[in-house]
């Protein structure tokens, strides 16, 4: 399937045949009737790392490049369970997580989950929180 950013966009309208749910349900299939019949849950209902690219590349061909960053991040965290996303945001507050811990939730977003944007962004922000002093210094638990 060929994709043009600039002529694609919005992909709802222009390209629905590209816009697929997790398990692969078209966009027609979303219905109103389908979620009270309970054809579809919430799941289906998220966006799927593939969209998120485009979307990426949409932004990107309009010069939306912070934006564009964003949803390519987001296509890395679109498949990790919303249980380890929340603990990452976690880590990332003030005062919650050392150097090493950070590096470690970098270390296994590159790794284990795929995600080396996402690893990037960490250590970009570990060293940001280290250079304003929001580190955790001690082995004391979270504030």
């Amino acid at each position: 399937m060929s994709f043009d950013p600039a002529s694609d966009y919005p992909l709802g309208s222009r390209r629905p045949d590209l816009v697929r749910t997790p398990s692969g349900l078209g966009l027609d299939e979303l219905t109103l009737d389908a979620a009270r019949a309970g054809r579809i849950g919430p799941e289906e209902l998220r966006a799927t790392p593939e969209t998120l690219r485009r979307q990426s590349a949409v932004a990107f061909a309009a010069g939306r490049t912070q934006l564009a960053d964003n949803l390519a991040r987001a296509a890395e965290l679109a498949s990790v369970p919303s249980g380890t996303i929340l603990e990452i945001y976690t880590g990332l507050r003030p005062h919650r997580s050392t150097a090493a811990e950070l590096e470690a939730w970098a270390e296994r977003l590159e790794s284990e989950l795929e995600a080396p944007l996402c690893a990037a962004f960490v250590r970009e922000a570990a060293a940001a929180c280290a250079e304003r002093g929001l580190l955790r210094a001690d082995d004391h638990a979270p504030v």
